[in-house]
């Protein structure tokens, strides 16, 4: 059996193993396909496993031999899922694989915001302290979490591992769910008021009709004023310009940002150079434990679909 991996770089850039794919089949590696190669790439096999690398329905349709796309990721919008039910390919993901890693680079972003760890080492490294008149200084305000309200805007498996750390920091949780039966550990609140009272506001809910630019312009100025802005999660659920005027403009205090509406970064964004506005290029997902247990499962969805006991399917 032909096992083609699409864009295999981001997940394992050379210090993991496809091997435990190796027992499944013929494994073909690239580390990344351009859209106009996914078809020729592609062809003759029955399995492919994709990233990020697009696979429409035009691809679907030529590959004859294509029965199971596993995406190597939890997110799924890679790939045109009415058009792989109509052809009777299964489609995969990996649920649940990064939610400790992403629960931890949220609160990477928010301690850095509050302590500003990174500014006052490169102070303290270009020779401030060295100059410094008193035995302490800081480069901007701190602050302490203990007592501040966050607002977790979804409630899943990463919303629930954030309301952890936030309450064992001694912050107060409150919490909005689109279903609120879910919400037993800590206070529900509908969303506006959530997001209107709290003093940060984090985002771990999926990217939908619905949730797209969830916080826009009316919504950000209903912020406390100096409340931050956190997202880890999806960035559409931002409208960019609108958080970028915020942060300019002083209303809000901050931004910690893993996720942008394109990626990579696009030349040009607001937000690279918006006042107190923290970005890394979406790698809360890429520890080394999260992406271990990314392939593992990779390959146990595709063991256990090829033993006739499919999991993880999202077009069942």
């Amino acid at each position: 059996m032909k096992i083609v991996i699409l864009d295999a770089y981001t997940a394992n850039p050379g210090d993991l193993s496809w091997e435990s794919l190796d027992a499944l089949g013929e494994v073909i590696v690239h580390e990344r396909t351009a859209p106009e190669d996914v078809i020729a790439r592609s062809a003759g096999a029955e399995i492919v496993l994709t990233n990020k690398a697009l696979i429409p329905a035009e691809a679907i349709q030529a590959l004859p031999d294509l029965k199971y796309i596993g995406v190597i990721a939890t997110g799924v919008n890679v790939v045109d899922i009415a058009a792989a039910k109509e052809a009777r390919v299964v489609v995969a993901n990996v649920p649940g694989y990064s939610t400790d890693s992403v629960a931890q680079l949220t609160f990477a972003l928010i301690l850095e915001l509050a302590s500003r760890v990174g500014d006052h080492s490169a102070a303290v490294t270009a020779g401030d302290w060295e100059n410094c008149a008193d035995f302490s200084f800081t480069t901007s305000p701190i602050m302490e979490l203990s007592g501040k309200q966050i607002g977790i805007i979804g409630y899943g498996a990463i919303g629930q591992a954030t309301a952890k750390v936030a309450a064992a920091l001694g912050m107060n949780v409150v919490v909005y769910n689109r279903t609120r039966e879910k919400v037993v550990d800590y206070p529900f609140a509908p969303m506006d008021e959530v997001v209107a009272e709290s003093d940060i506001v984090s985002l771990h809910c999926p990217l939908t009709p619905e949730t797209q630019d969830l916080m826009n312009a009316e919504r950000l100025a209903s912020m406390k004023s100096g409340a931050w802005l956190i997202n880890t999660s999806r960035g559409p659920l931002v409208d960019e310009e609108a958080l970028a005027e915020s942060l300019n403009n002083g209303h809000l205090g901050g931004a910690g940002l893993d996720v942008l509406c394109k990626e990579p970064m696009t030349k040009g964004n607001p937000l690279r150079t918006a006042k107190n506005c923290l970005i890394t290029p979406h790698i809360a997902w890429a520890t080394l434990e999260a992406r271990t247990r990314l392939i593992a499962q990779v390959a146990e969805n595709i063991r256990a679909w090829q033993e006739g006991a499919a999991t993880n399917v999202v077009n069942a």
